[in-house]
């Protein structure tokens, strides 16, 4: 079983930026695609951008193309999200999640088997 933390949420204006980091431990991190997944109030959790195990193949959910990025580091065992252009329709709680396989067929959340504990993100207007 792989435990996931992440860090980097806050408090950011709209326009601004915030780095997310998931630090995983607990299996071989390189052998795994890794996502990150999002939740506002009032609403279900939703996918937000994935990576494949090597970070040579990446996946965003429309609403954050060009300005989140996914990108993985597998020598620190860790994913991270960067997000630029903030806007207060992002806020939520970011999840960072596990991948079953190498890789990832669609957008699920089935396709992932564990879940970090989340990271608050709050853009105010």
């Amino acid at each position: 079983q792989v435990q996931l933390v992440e860090s980097g949420g806050g408090l950011v204006q709209a326009g601004g930026s915030l780095r997310l980091s998931c630090a995983a431990s607990g299996r071989t991190f390189s052998r795994y695609a890794m996502g990150w997944f999002r939740q506002a109030p009032g609403k279900e959790r939703e996918f937000v951008a994935a990576i494949n195990w090597s970070g040579g193949a990446t996946y965003n959910e429309d609403s954050v193309k060009g300005r989140f990025t996914i990108s993985r580091d597998n020598a620190k065992n860790t994913v991270y999200l960067q997000m630029n252009t903030l806007k207060p329709e992002d806020t939520a709680v970011y999840y960072c999640a596990a991948g079953r396989s190498f890789y990832i067929a669609t957008m699920s959340a089935s396709e992932f088997e564990s879940w970090g504990q989340g990271t608050q993100v709050t853009v105010s207007s």
